[in-house]
């Protein structure tokens, strides 16, 4: 009969490993945030101190705070079973996120809580930790807790989460070199808390909890991914997918072209959103972002779907389902998910284009004789410019007149067909041609090219090819132009 042995792990490697599951500080402090509105905060406050004789990073947050034997519970690793049912309003899984999230920034972690206001805290050091092997945490007395500097910070309840020891947050770095860090650090967190938690932070009407983040006293807003105050966001028809008795929400968004929007909302949308990057579904868990940006392989991110973004919202229920990650920073879609996905797909990305070819399209309609024209055959599409047009017929007939030659040039560069062109590569990338010269014309041509250049000048073999190669003209002829080159060139 085999015989048990108890094998519990080492705390020393354990906990040094548990640093490195991949948070960065924004991803860190996300996870902070998760459990201040499953306390029902309604205002967290980020502060770094730098200049303070021991450098810290403290969350602070008005929720309903722990008493001594909740704040013992939640600093156990694994404190909670990830497959437990949770209310509504609860964020947290693996009953993990406070250390390992802290962890992986700092080696000593401090919580301060207040409850009905009963004051306790205690205390992870992972020096001590090392140094014993042992998974050791130390209970804070009123002189403790009055040398911490926080109390006051809290009213009835509230928690204050505490870093010091900062190793990971200041890479080694110390003084101007090292604030500077900190600080590009604390923009990349404001930008990410905005998007993570932007349903929280804005009357989204099915969100019950209403929550002010600030960073160092600065108040962030909110960034919604899917620019639903711009008028010209389309929204596309809601769609429901029951897994395992709960109810997964689909909703498609096409996001506005970039002429509908303002110069301020340009930039603003520009500065934190990069449109091909961001394309894809949005993952929200109980309103909170967990992951966002992919198309789970079902389709490329290009062009075409450059303005498509897809909402999915699901319960906490469904964690298991979707393979929620610790980091709360992945997921993966269930079946019956992927399968509503791909039937709506089509849609989406014929939507998305649309919008470039519609703004294209009603720039060539306002124009009675546009410069450029499109042809769209059976098989091809391509574009030239109208022969017909008064500046390119004026051109013709008073070649020699340099000014009007040059203001032609610039009108003709001006009013190229982006949107069009654009729209047109999105779709139907290998119907695309460009001018060619036919074959009969092939010789005739190459010698009216060498007249031209020769005006300016000589020119040897090796210029020549290179400008003839240049116009576009002549793709596909370079076997045709060697032999003229060596005929016109070299005999």
């Amino acid at each position: 009969m085999a015989m048990e042995l108890c094998l519990p792990p080492s705390a020393s490697a354990l906990s040094e490993s548990l640093r490195d599951l991949g948070y960065s500080l924004e991803t860190a402090i996300a996870d902070i945030v998760d459990n201040s509105i499953s306390a029902n905060s309604t205002e967290v406050s980020i502060f770094c101190f730098l200049n303070s004789k021991e450098p810290q990073l403290a969350i602070i947050d008005n929720g309903c705070g722990m008493s001594s034997e909740e704040l013992i519970g939640a600093m156990k690793h694994g404190s909670r079973n990830p497959n437990d049912l949770r209310g509504e309003n609860d964020l947290g899984r693996f009953g993990l996120g406070l250390k390992t999230a802290s962890f992986s920034q700092c080696r000593q972690l401090t919580v301060l809580t207040k409850k009905d206001d009963a004051v306790s805290a205690a205390q992870w050091d992972l020096d001590i930790v090392d140094e014993r092997d042992e998974w050791i945490i130390s209970i804070l007395d009123q002189d403790d807790i009055s040398d911490l500097g926080f109390e006051d910070s809290l009213g009835k309840n509230g928690t204050v989460v505490i870093w010091r020891k900062l190793d990971r947050l200041f890479e080694t770095l110390i003084g101007e070199t090292r604030d500077s860090l900190v600080n590009e650090k604390l923009a990349i967190l404001g930008k990410h808390l905005s998007l993570v938690f932007h349903r929280f932070l804005t009357n989204d009407d099915n969100i019950k909890t209403k929550i002010k983040i600030k960073i160092n006293g600065h108040q962030i807003t909110a960034f919604d991914p899917f620019c639903r105050k711009i008028k010209a966001t389309q929204m596309m028809p809601e769609e429901k997918v029951i897994v395992e008795n709960n109810i997964v929400t689909i909703q498609p968004y096409i996001l506005p072209h970039h002429s509908k929007l303002t110069a301020a909302e340009y930039e603003f949308y520009q500065n934190r959103s990069d449109f091909i990057s961001n394309q894809g579904a949005y993952i929200y868990r109980n309103g909170r972002l967990m992951a966002w940006g992919d198309w789970f392989r079902m389709i490329a991110k290009g062009e075409s779907t450059k303005l498509a973004r897809v909402q999915i919202d699901f319960n906490n229920n469904l964690d298991e389902d979707w393979t929620i990650d610790i980091k709360k920073s992945r997921a993966s879609p269930p079946k019956q998910v992927r399968e509503r996905m791909r039937q709506i797909l089509n849609k989406i990305i014929n939507r998305s284009t649309d919008v470039h070819r519609r703004r294209g399209k009603k720039l060539f309609d306002e124009s009675s004789c546009p410069l450029w024209e499109r042809y769209a055959e059976a098989d091809n599409i391509h574009y030239e410019i109208n022969a017909q047009h008064p500046l390119i017929l004026s051109l013709i007939e008073n070649p020699n007149n340099k000014v009007n030659q040059k203001f032609i040039l610039n009108a003709i560069s001006a009013s190229l067909p982006l949107e069009m062109i654009y729209s047109d590569f999105s779709l139907s990338p290998k119907e695309m041609l460009t001018p060619k010269i036919d074959d009969k014309e092939l010789t005739s041509s190459l010698d009216r090219f060498k007249e031209l250049l020769v005006i300016n000048g000589n020119i040897d073999a090796e210029q020549y090819k290179s400008l003839v190669l240049s116009t576009g003209l002549f793709n596909g002829k370079e076997a045709a132009i060697d032999d003229y080159i060596n005929k016109e060139f070299y005999e």
